[in-house]
């Protein structure tokens, strides 16, 4: 599996389905309408800022709320190749998995990022290595079969190839 690297946008605790995508634009399942409107109920200028390869870092629960999969869906059609968080709704970090979104839960990584920062992420071992500060940090490596899935692009392209 291969590593991620960007600049990070930081949010705190209990980051909804609801404001990852908002409810309102869930007419749609074609990911780049979703991109489009990710996040903009939590940060109006994150649409605008990011880039491909950014990462998403936030304290506990990412992703609680409603059990819909466009939430992931959106963050990764937006560009982003990574969440950091020290917990994951288990709806969302099941969903995430399943459509290729790569995620590494780490308590201390969640807390001393910090907006802008440079992160690079190994998915084989876990590490997070924050480049703006020179820190390490040790994150929960998927298991091979999750990486296998995530490299596939989801669940549904892994079953395809086998």
């Amino acid at each position: 599996m291969k590593a991620a690297c960007g600049t990070v946008f930081k949010y705190g605790d209990n980051v909804d389905t609801d404001v990852i995508i908002p409810a309102r634009y869930l007419n749609s399942s074609d990911p780049k309408e979703l991109a489009l409107h990710c996040m903009e109920d939590i940060d109006r200028e994150f649409v605008e800022k990011v880039k491909a390869g950014d990462i998403i870092v936030a304290t506990k629960n990412f992703g609680c709320g409603s059990s819909r999969e466009h939430a992931p869906i959106a963050i990764k059609a937006a560009g982003v190749s990574c969440v950091i968080a020290e917990t994951f709704a288990r709806i969302f970090y099941r969903n995430a998995i399943n459509i290729g979104l790569p995620i590494v839960e780490c308590a201390q990584a969640a807390k001393e990022i910090v907006a802008g920062d440079e992160v690079e992420v190994d998915f084989d071992t876990g590490v997070i290595t924050d480049k703006t500060k020179g820190t390490q940090y040790q994150g929960q490596a998927f298991p091979e079969f999750m990486q296998k899935i995530i490299d596939c692009g989801g669940l549904i392209p892994y079953i395809n190839q086998k």
